[in-house]
């Protein structure tokens, strides 16, 4: 086997390096509302500018005002900033000794959706992304996974060929469109399962 093939990995960020409880981000926006935070969650990923934050055609604030004019919440920006980054646990998945040995053997690199206030928050917070000098996100290049642009953006930015990568997420829907490009992909359960499928596929971590 040419296990020497590997030069990339790249990594979802959220339920993969970062757990993401969205249920707390809600329960700050249901203040007041006679909805719940599973709701409140549906109206959101259902509300015709959604992909639009998600894919940065609208500015953090615009997306403040807009949601909550739209659930009639009274948050100032700061407080918006503040309830909608609860969502984020601040203790990492993956220890982060487990990308600085990837890191001596490959390239390594982000592809996550997500948005402009998440990832300010997140890049302060955790020291690991130190060690992704590559960092693709769907609110900077328009699109967002399943989309195969922003798998392909991944690859031109690690300067790698498709089967020279691996792109590990907890979404298998995610994994498997990496897949259809040809890259490797694996579907995160946790940091035992990663550490032996990486190993399986032949992946130095020293």
């Amino acid at each position: 086997m040419g296990h020497a093939k590997f030069r990339a990995m790249i990594f979802d960020i959220g339920g993969v390096l970062i757990r993401v409880d969205i249920s707390r981000a809600m329960n700050g926006l249901v203040s007041g509302l006679s909805m719940t935070p599973q709701e409140v969650w549906s109206a959101i990923q259902r509300d015709p500018r959604w992909l639009d934050w998600q894919e940065g055609r609208i500015s953090p604030r615009d997306w403040h005002l807009h949601l909550t004019k739209r659930l009639g919440v009274s948050l100032t920006f700061e407080q918006f900033s503040e309830v909608w980054n609860r969502a984020l646990d601040p203790d990492p998945i993956l220890a982060e000794s487990f990308p600085e040995k990837l890191s001596k053997n490959y390239r390594l690199a982000l592809l996550s959706n997500t948005d402009p206030l998440h990832m300010s928050h997140e890049e302060a917070r955790f020291p690991f992304f130190r060690f992704f000098p590559v960092r693709i996100y769907s609110y900077r290049v328009g699109a967002s996974k399943p989309n195969p642009i922003i798998y392909r953006e991944a690859l031109k930015a690690c300067k790698v060929q498709a089967e020279e990568a691996v792109y590990i997420d907890d979404v298998a829907a995610y994994s498997e469109a990496a897949r259809r490009l040809g890259m490797t992909g694996i579907v995160f359960q946790s940091p035992e399962q990663l550490q032996s499928d990486l190993g399986d596929l032949g992946i130095r971590f020293h």
